[in-house]
């Protein structure tokens, strides 16, 4: 077990603990008011029984979306840390630093396909959703470290997202192309929790590799809540033929048209 995983098990426990009322209102405040979060979107912080409740807090106000079926929605709320397409099986996690998509992803896949890196960081919404239209055929469970995944450790770090532990959801978007779209696991991330797949437990085994294949595929509609963090991490989409109107270091929130398929 990585001391990492054991430092982001043992700060999971204390993040789900429940405090008594007086004192947990203390820790939530405090954790609003340390990262700068608005709450506007939420309830007040007082309602939130523990820390991970906080992290994981539900969206009380309605967002729009554009349900128009070529139209991609950011996933959401992060900050764009890099983007571009696959070339000669790699991509970046960060400016300069290449990995091998193929081990990311646990296979290969044309080079004409875009990428995107959400970063969510300790002050955003923790709860991740469906970017289109999406027909699950199948998840894929690779269990690794949790290394920080902010810009300093993205820098320093070669081949972070293959070390780290990550989710990879195979789906097919509304012109039936594949479509990957991965959670990466990170330092302080208690788990991942995925809505449609509660046999997979993660921060368990480090070096354990699980897949789930479904005959009938699962079907998600566009904005529907695919999952969450337990703390801030981040979010990488594989998508082909799409245009994508992003730029790097450009804060999203779910739910923001980035992007169109091409017919």
């Amino acid at each position: 077990m990585f001391k990492t995983n054991v430092a982001s098990r043992l700060f999971g426990k204390f993040a789900s603990y429940r405090f008594p009322p007086f004192f947990q209102n203390i820790i939530n405040r405090a954790y609003v008011s340390i990262f700068g979060i608005d709450m506007s979107e939420f309830k007040d912080p007082s309602s939130y029984e523990t820390l991970n409740a906080l992290f994981t807090r539900e969206i009380q106000k309605e967002r729009p979306i554009d349900f128009s079926q070529n139209v991609i929605i950011a996933p959401c709320d992060s900050c764009i840390m890099e983007l571009g397409e696959v070339k000669h099986n790699t991509a970046l996690q960060i400016k300069g630093m290449v990995y091998c998509v193929s081990e990311f992803l646990g296979e290969n896949i044309p080079q004409d396909y875009a990428y995107l890196n959400f970063y969510l960081s300790p002050k955003d919404y923790h709860r991740f959703h469906a970017p289109c239209d999406l027909e699950v055929l199948e998840v894929r469970y690779f269990g690794g470290a949790l290394l920080p995944v902010n810009e300093k450790s993205l820098l320093k770090n070669h081949n972070l997202f293959i070390r780290n532990e990550r989710v990879v959801v195979v789906a097919q978007d509304c012109n039936g192309n594949k479509i990957y779209y991965i959670a990466v696991g990170a330092l302080n991330v208690g788990q991942m929790v995925l809505n449609f797949e509660s046999r997979i437990t993660t921060n368990a085994k480090a070096q354990s590799q699980d897949k789930y294949i479904y005959n009938n595929p699962i079907k998600i509609k566009k904005g529907a809540e695919m999952g969450m963090f337990k703390m801030g991490s981040t979010i990488v989409m594989f998508v082909q033929k799409a245009n994508m109107n992003l730029e790097i270091g450009q804060k999203v929130r779910f739910g923001d048209k980035i992007g169109i398929f091409n017919p």
